[in-house]
């Protein structure tokens, strides 16, 4: 297919597909002329992904590229790919090495520990749960075990839902943009769905006769 096809059928103005090509985010297509090429539904698919990425999850271009080589790199199996993307995809979280931070670290590390979780030390999920445990205790709160292990349980079922739905056999480039959108955007579900059930157990609990 032409470029003005492939800019049709994904959505993406050919002015960004060109972009993407210098970036060398996109494979160049096969050269049919000095000025012409031709494109295949790889591309398409490829581009379809850089789109979920910068669309969907808002990635930045340098993330997007990190995720891309390792869909590209057949010498990584799944688990590492599903963990580049999520990585990817949460936000650099900055730390300090003082009392507060290592005394919330120590509760991270220890709630992990409990829940016999295999995760990296080098996660930033696990640094963004530091800086909340951190945020929390500055604001007079602090996290009572129960209390996370309550939240982790919960998480945990929805994980092993959205783990469970990937098709090792599936092309990588499905997987990634599958994957991104559970993190990107189900990530948004979760506050959403938690917002309404604190709105509807406050309802039941709390309110005092008048109507919603």
């Amino acid at each position: 297919m032409r470029i003005s096809e492939l800019s049709r059928r994904s959505g993406v103005p050919v002015a960004t597909i060109k972009y993407y090509l210098r970036e060398e985010l996109l494979p160049k297509g096969e050269a049919t002329s000095a000025t012409q090429a031709v494109y295949s539904d790889a591309h398409l698919r490829r581009l379809r992904l850089i789109r979920a990425l910068v669309e969907g999850a808002e990635a930045p271009l340098a993330k997007i590229r990190t995720i891309l080589e390792a869909i590209d790199d057949t010498g990584i199996d799944l688990h590492r790919l599903l963990g580049t993307v999520q990585y990817a995809l949460t936000p650099d979280t900055p730390h300090n090495d003082g009392p507060e931070w290592r005394e919330a670290e120590r509760s991270t590390d220890e709630l992990l520990a409990r829940l016999g979780w295999r995760v990296s030390p080098l996660s930033p999920a696990r640094h963004q749960l530091t800086r909340t445990i951190v945020t929390l205790a500055r604001v007079g709160y602090q996290v009572d075990p129960q209390t996370l292990d309550l939240y982790a349980e919960a998480v945990h079922t929805a994980a092993e839902h959205d783990v469970g739905r990937v098709d090792p056999a599936a092309p990588r480039e499905q997987v990634v943009e599958y994957v991104a959108a559970m993190t990107a955007l189900m990530d948004q579900a979760l506050v959403s769905l938690h917002r309404l059930a604190q709105e509807d157990v406050s309802a039941r609990r709390l309110r005092g006769g008048a109507d919603c």
